[in-house]
């Protein structure tokens, strides 16, 4: 199947189901004239509208019942002293019944009666909860529930900045500091309970890579090698507001310390130690999904689910070995431009060796993208009609946590604009980071990019929370990566040095359609990955390692960006063309971002109505 193909298929599916589509019989019941002398006023009956957005209320406030951290990075303290019984069959039980019930409930509900707005929001709260109704079944479980962490994704890591004082947990008042305490508490079980669900893996053969187990003792190594004051978890107490007294600060200190020698380090320890003596030897030695036991029909799920498209692996590696070679003809356009005398190859080896292309400091890396940044938003008001209200900061990550992430990446602010959205950077082995390509990772990472597509969907108060604050993969960074193309638009790519930077970072994405399918689905080692992508671009060897890496922990992920991307693409020049001079680039970034992150299909579907109503206007 195609690509547009599958996209097609999956809007013909759309369209069969979802709310009811024809409203049920009015049920009609003659009262006894000599029974009632006056006719009682009926109680009007609730539109479609009304009933919609009543369950689409309904299913948030359960969820932010069900996961209160994600109620925390909204911003929405009500549920502050928990974390959620996560890991447990209860709370995988729980999510699967809630998804069960509210398909049901959502096809009572005459979806002819909504209007077209309203009908957009049935259709991708039934996207979304049949896609988390399949994730939840128990054959599926049976292969993610036991492999609860790792090096990429793993509580362990993202906990630690999200209690640092510096994360989405705020600390402003004396109850901050009290409930951090308590989520304390809850961190620690669940980390118990993660050693648990590893145990079973064990028992039933499901177990992660010998790879991905080293990192994450590393991880742990790296944290707990740290002074208790030098902690991340430590942060709160060395910031205190002014609202805090003397002796609630000299309590507060006492327990956070107590915490962190008492509960925090001996769970660290006791996952470092059961990683390292009882799961590792266990630990399968290839690193894709298909030397796992239920690896192949797991990798299948993950795609569809990433992609929201029936894409099969061969078809995204066949896609991925076509763009790498569109990609690789431009740059050696940019070579010849340059006057480079050698092969592309050797061009590669230039860009990486030559220390005009590197930063000496975090500080000087730091100054640099503040400078990006002020040119970026000089441009942007030619490109959207609305701008977030949160602000953006630029932060390099910290050090206890830098080795194992990405080149950069977005942690989203508050609805209310009173937390900023960051933009974190990699200051990690400064001499292997180049700098061609800083000014496309700031337009993925900060602006237009994830800030602007999720500020944007957050603080739009008309749409259904799960809109407003949920999405998927392919939505998210497929955005990210079209709005690194914008670069060329504002004038930011004339310099050819960060034009070849914006395509070796569009290279990355055409290389991971081949390299993650090629690791999950084709049996390609490690090495065998590196490889590929030193071969393919200018990447230091530090990065690659670090992609292919997370690409071992997380398959499918790194499909979604380049999959997201041509649609988004593929739909502009579609209403260019058939939109001719009433085309008009700001509206189509309306279409796309003001609902929040839809499925691809849905996307399309959207944005082929708004073509058919300016052509009628």
């Amino acid at each position: 199947m195609t690509f547009r193909n599958a996209l097609a298929a999956l809007l013909l599916a759309g369209a069969a189901a979802g709310c009811a589509t024809v409203p049920p019989a009015p049920v009609t019941v003659a009262a006894p004239a000599q029974a009632v002398t006056q006719q009682a006023p009926a109680t009007p009956q609730k539109s479609a509208h009304d009933r919609l957005f009543e369950l689409f209320k309904a299913s948030d406030e359960a969820s932010l019942r069900r996961n209160p951290m994600s109620a925390i990075y909204r911003g929405d303290l009500r549920y502050a002293d928990r974390i959620g019984d996560l890991f447990t069959d209860q709370y995988y039980a729980a999510e699967r019944a809630v998804s069960e019930q509210e398909l049901a409930a959502l096809r009572t509900i005459p979806r002819a009666e909504l209007n077209a707005v309203d009908q957009l929001a049935c259709d991708v709260f039934e996207f979304d909860n049949r896609d988390t109704l399949e994730a939840l079944q128990p054959d599926m479980l049976a292969l993610t529930a036991v492999r609860p962490l790792n090096h990429f994704f793993g509580f362990h890591t993202s906990y630690p900045t999200f209690a640092s004082g510096k994360g989405a947990a705020p600390f402003k008042t004396l109850a901050d500091y009290e409930n951090n305490l308590k989520r304390h508490a809850e961190f620690v079980a669940i980390i118990d309970r993660a050693i648990g669900r590893f145990r079973q893996g064990q028992q039933t053969g499901v177990v992660e890579t010998k790879l991905t187990v080293r990192n994450m003792i590393e991880q742990l190594d790296n944290q707990l090698k740290m002074k208790p004051e030098d902690s991340p978890y430590y942060g709160p107490v060395k910031q205190f507001p002014d609202s805090i007294g003397a002796a609630d600060r000299e309590r507060l200190t006492r327990l956070h310390r107590s915490a962190i020698t008492d509960q925090l380090y001996p769970v660290l320890t006791r996952l470092r130690d059961f990683l390292k003596t009882e799961y590792l030897a266990s630990a399968r030695e290839g690193a894709g999904l298909l030397y796992m036991k239920g690896g192949d029909r797991l990798y299948r799920h993950r795609i569809q689910s990433t992609t929201t498209l029936p894409l099969g692996p061969d078809e995204i590696h066949q896609t991925g070995l076509r763009e790498v070679e569109r990609i690789t003809a431009e740059m050696a356009k940019v070579k010849q431009e340059v006057g480079f005398k050698g092969t592309l190859h050797q061009f590669f080896n230039h860009l990486r060796s030559d220390p005009k292309f590197k930063m000496k400091t975090r500080e000087a890396l730091t100054e640099r993208y503040y400078e990006i940044g002020k040119t970026v938003d000089a441009k942007l008001p030619g490109f959207f009609s609305t701008v977030p209200k949160a602000s953006l900061e630029i932060r390099p990550y910290e050090p206890f946590r830098e080795k194992f992430q990405a080149g950069g990446s977005y942690q989203s602010g508050t609805p209310d604009g009173s937390r900023p959205g960051i933009f974190y950077f990699n200051a990690y082995d400064l001499p292997s980071r180049t700098t061609t390509g800083m000014t496309t990772l700031y337009l993925h990472e900060g602006a237009p990019g994830h800030h602007f597509q999720i500020s944007l969907a957050q603080e739009n108060e008309a749409l259904p929370p799960f809109m407003r604050f949920g999405g998927n993969t392919a939505f998210v960074e497929g955005w990210a990566l079209y709005a690194e193309t914008l670069g060329y638009e504002m004038g930011l790519f004339e310099d050819p040095y960060q034009r070849f930077g914006t395509l070796s970072d569009e290279m990355l994405r055409a290389m991971r359609l081949v390299v993650d399918t090629g690791i999950h689905s084709k049996g390609w080692t490690r090495e065998q990955a590196i490889e590929y992508m030193l071969g393919h671009s200018d990447m230091g060897k530090t990065d690659a390692t670090a992609e292919v890496e997370r690409y071992i922990a997380i398959p499918s992920q790194a499909l979604a960006y380049k999959i997201g991307a041509l649609t988004i693409q593929r739909l502009r020049k579609k209403a260019e063309a058939e939109l001719g001079k009433r085309f008009d680039v700001r509206d189509f970034h309306a279409q796309v971002l003001m609902t929040g992150a839809l499925p691809l299909p849905i996307l399309e579907q959207k944005i082929d109505a708004w073509i058919t109503q300016r052509k009628a206007s």
